[in-house]
């Protein structure tokens, strides 16, 4: 099944739930779809949304996927995905571009990505430290 056909379930199911937001398995049983179609669908459904400017597809633990009006929950989602690339950036640097850099340091390519990612890293610890 193309993403842009499960993508339109996945959109109606989330639309008929709001303000509630569904689960995977939720939207699983709502649409009759696979796990995987569905994952596809959520995909091709953030992607729509964001080009079109429409409400932002979210995700929590607690509520499952969402498309909410509220502002509030937008910025609750971009605090958490901001939260999760920090900490990928912080172990990828402290567990494979420090120690590559320490053992070759003269090593220009490791420098270059050390320089840049140690600068992504203090910018997301800013955006979490606001929060």
């Amino acid at each position: 099944m193309p993403a842009n056909v499960s993508g339109d379930l996945v959109r109606v199911a989330l639309m008929e739930a709001r303000p509630a937001g569904l689960t995977t398995r939720q939207l699983v049983a709502a649409t009759e779809l696979s796990a995987y179609q569905v994952q596809s669908g959520l995909r091709f459904l953030r992607e729509i949304l964001a080009a079109q400017n429409l409400t932002p597809l979210t995700w929590t633990r607690r509520d499952g996927y969402q498309l909410s009006t509220d502002p509030a929950d937008w910025i609750a989602y971009e605090r958490a995905c901001v939260r999760i690339e920090l900490t990928r950036i912080s172990r990828f640097l402290n567990n494979t571009v420090i120690p590559h850099a320490q053992k070759l340091p003269d090593d220009e390519w490791v420098q270059l990505v050390l320089g840049q990612l140690t600068g992504v890293k203090s910018a997301l610890g800013l955006l979490v430290r606001s929060a």
